[in-house]
């Protein structure tokens, strides 16, 4: 079951709100797709066959449009996050030096449906952003200028005893929807190769 446009469009209207744009393209950083409507234009080698046919006709190298999900994921809505485009690949996607890839897609353990929620794709995109500093930290062994933000990820609720474990809660509780028992956010695959450094979940049923 697909949710309504105006839904979409009005969860993807506060993630631009709470996340900004990219002050290059004025694309907003992170956005709700549908996995059927989504093209992007790719250079490789293609077989043509004789449509509705597995009759081969020709094997082209050359750039086209082609769908960018739909392939393996059906009929769900993804979350995507704006990243540069590493330069080794830039061969691969030639029309723009900027690429939405998949940060998590809305379905159960079992690979049911679920509808987005604003509440849920913020859990994500903030588990991202603080990984993403703590990484940067780490490596290069200086404060990001990030950090003061870091606060709000970690403990939004305060410093208290009661109030930590409030939040705890809160936290457990979404991890156990999105992931279930066997899975955490932790646990996700988290890939820094978008875009020098770029820190996304890759999807357990996305394949490159």
């Amino acid at each position: 079951m697909r949710e309504t446009q105006t839904i979409v469009d009005v969860i993807n209207k506060s993630l631009k709100d709470l996340y900004s744009t990219d002050i290059v393209t004025g694309l907003p950083i992170f956005r709700i797709v549908w996995s059927e409507d989504e093209m992007e234009k790719r250079y490789g080698t293609f077989d043509d066959f004789l449509p509705g046919t597995q009759i081969f006709l020709r094997t082209v190298t050359e750039t086209r449009e082609v769908p960018k999900y739909r392939q393996w994921i059906h009929n769900k809505h993804i979350l995507e996050r704006l990243v540069l485009v590493p330069e080794f690949q830039q061969h691969e996607l030639p029309s723009s030096k900027v690429s939405y890839e998949p940060l998590w897609v809305f379905e159960d353990r079992v690979g049911n449906y679920l509808p987005p929620r604003l509440d849920a794709a913020k859990f994500i995109i903030d588990g991202v952003l603080e990984a993403q500093i703590v990484n940067t930290m780490m490596i290069t062994g200086k404060e990001s200028q990030d950090k003061p933000n870091l606060a709000r990820y970690i403990d939004p609720e305060g410093t208290t005893e009661g109030a930590k474990a409030f939040r705890k809660q809160e936290i457990d509780g979404m991890v156990e929807e999105l992931f279930g028992d066997e899975t955490g956010l932790m646990g996700q695959t988290l890939s820094r190769s978008q875009g020098g450094g770029q820190a996304i979940i890759v999807p357990h049923n996305y394949k490159d």
